[in-house]
């Protein structure tokens, strides 16, 4: 007995007191069983208020106790099986703050401090093994290029932007760095912290905060830029100075944080010396295991409680269980799409869904029979039963169902459009009776449009510019689940023969074109570009992508335009505070 009770355990057992209501429950169904009511009723009402006995006495007190049991039990959090829970800390989150001052363009770090700085800051965050991780660029005062974050390639999206033309004022200003670095840990609700500095020089204000920085619980480490040597620079106003690395307060400076020193160098032993590659946790060892803890399990005596409780309620315990049945058995495919419990137009609804999936795939008659099941979903799925149809040669049927639409809808105007289309290929070519011939005059019609049946949702079935095309009508290459989703035209009355020509023309003048550029590129000994030898249906797409391409080449190439904006802002903001 004690081996079973040895593998059982309760996460909250003071709910077990609560199976004293047992005995009293048990108490008060036996006096109520021994109250004799001859005592308080007339004889010659007791033959019709009493009820002959059928033995159900006992199975519901029976019920009621083994409710009573599950339901305390339960509640108890019974557990008769222990699992590892990971005991998760924190990393020790990392403040970045690169000195940005005039002086960080010395060249003595070919090509210079800077260069050397971002490409040592892109290899700390892409090798750095987890914990938040922001950067501040700082001079006469320090500013917020990234907040803490876990996504340390956001972070380094920054790095080709810093330079000190973004500063709104030069200087050299360690302790406001510093600050600033403690303020965005603390904001964040960060408790310890770590604050890399990187710079070449520091003073006492610097050192004096690094100390008082690393009494509230951040630590403060210095990774040194530039040369002993050092190097000349011409600072804001474009005077010459010149600057070198002092390591004597660098050091001072990382003592007072509690920190680490290093020297910036060419490989990565100045990070592993810092200790940022692999950050601790914040409140213990990294290496800390989980330990074994029970399960509460009390979850599987839900199902059996539910079903006394049900039967509670109901007089016949088997009506009762038909639901029960009914979940455990496996759903059909054809009972999971034609479910009883479904509402006509829920059903209506699945039925679109699945015809835009066929449609889709291009499987048009499968997408035919589902849109035609959805008849509930009114003018909906009729235009798109029409594109299913016409994408089959079916012209007649779809006039019929863009007919039916249209009467459900009259304004619709996707569907008096695509109408429009199956008459006008109706009136150039009628529809041939086998399936190959008019499998390949579609072919050769969507040849001569420069049409594909793969092009991309929303252009319709006009194709480019809204203009109508000859051919079979290219319904959307996906009808909406919801709405109707493509316009096949502009919605104008043109002829199509017109509209067909007026194509052909443009299509002559565009391979005119391309004959000049080819054996103007001939001429000139260059080799044609890959877009010349494109097709004609896919030269306005082409022109399209070099007008963007055009565009985009007289956008300025400014990186650090919007970190300039941002600090100049920020740096006007504090003015006005009297910061």
């Amino acid at each position: 007995m004690s081996g079973w009770l040895d593998l059982l355990h309760f996460q909250r057992p003071q709910w077990l007191w609560a199976l004293i209501l047992l005995p009293l429950l048990w108490t008060a169904w036996g006096l109520r069983r021994r109250q004799d009511w001859r005592d308080v009723v007339d004889p010659h009402l007791l033959k019709v208020l009493l009820v002959p006995g059928r033995g159900g006495a006992g199975l519901r007190l029976a019920g009621v106790s083994l409710a009573l049991l599950l339901a305390v039990l339960a509640l108890a959090g019974p557990g008769w099986s222990q699992a590892t829970q990971p005991q998760v800390r924190p990393r020790m989150p990392l403040v970045l703050a690169l000195d940005l001052s005039s002086s960080v363009a010395t060249p003595d770090l070919p090509p210079s401090r800077l260069a050397q700085a971002r490409a040592k800051l892109a290899t700390l965050l892409h090798e750095r093994r987890g914990g938040d991780v922001a950067l501040v660029a700082w001079a006469d005062d320090a500013y917020t290029v990234a907040p803490l974050t876990g996504d340390a390639d956001n972070v380094a999206l920054f790095l080709d932007a810093l330079a000190p033309e973004v500063m709104p004022v030069d200087g050299h200003r360690a302790d406001r760095a510093i600050t600033h670095a403690a303020g965005l840990l603390r904001q964040a609700g960060f408790e310890r912290g770590q604050i890399l500095l990187l710079t070449a020089t520091a003073d006492g204000r610097a050192t004096r905060i690094a100390a008082a920085t690393a009494a509230a619980g951040y630590q403060v480490s210095v990774l040194g830029l530039g040369t002993p040597a050092g190097g000349a620079y011409r600072d804001a106003r474009g005077v010459v100075r010149t600057s070198r690395r002092d390591d004597a307060p660098l050091r001072a400076l990382a003592a007072a944080g509690q920190g680490r020193y290093a020297a910036l160098t060419a490989d990565g032993s100045d990070l592993a010396a810092i200790g940022v590659l692999q950050p601790a946790m914040a409140d213990g060892p990294a290496d800390a295991a989980g330990a074994r803890t029970w399960l509460d399990q009390g979850y599987w005596l839900l199902p059996p409680l539910l079903l006394l409780a049900a039967l509670a309620f109901r007089r016949g315990a088997a009506l009762l269980a038909l639901p029960l049945l009914l979940w455990l058995l496996p759903a059909a495919p054809s009972f999971a799409q034609d479910s009883p419990w479904l509402r006509p137009d829920q059903q209506a609804q699945r039925h679109l869904e699945h015809g835009v999936e066929a449609y889709r795939r291009g499987d048009f008659a499968a997408a035919t029979e589902a849109f035609a099941r959805a008849g509930a979903r009114g003018a909906e799925a009729q235009y798109n039963l029409g594109n299913a149809l016409a994408r089959q040669g079916n012209y007649e049927e779809a006039l019929q169902a863009y007919d039916r639409a249209l009467a459900q809808a009259p304004d619709m105007e996707d569907a008096r459009a695509n109408r429009q289309v199956v008459e006008a290929a109706m009136r150039r070519q009628p529809p041939r009776q086998d399936g190959a011939g008019k499998s390949g005059e579609r072919d050769r019609q969507a040849k001569e449009r420069g049409d594909s049946s793969g092009s991309s949702a929303g252009k319709g079935d006009s194709g480019q510019e809204g203009e109508p095309q000859p051919g079979p009508p290219p319904p959307p290459d996906a009808p909406s689940r919801d709405q109707a989703e493509t316009k096949s035209g502009d919605g104008t009355s043109e002829d199509a023969a017109a509209a067909r020509a007026r194509q052909e023309q443009a299509d002559r003048e565009q391979r005119e074109r391309m004959r000049q550029a080819m054996e103007r590129k001939a001429r000139e000994g260059a080799p044609p570009d890959e877009g010349e030898a494109a097709a004609p249906g896919d030269v306005r797409e082409q022109e399209r992508r070099q007008a963007h391409e055009a565009w985009l080449q007289r956008v300025p190439d400014d990186p650090g335009g919007l970190l300039r904006a941002k600090f100049q802002l920020e740096h006007q903001r504090r003015q006005q505070e009297g910061r």
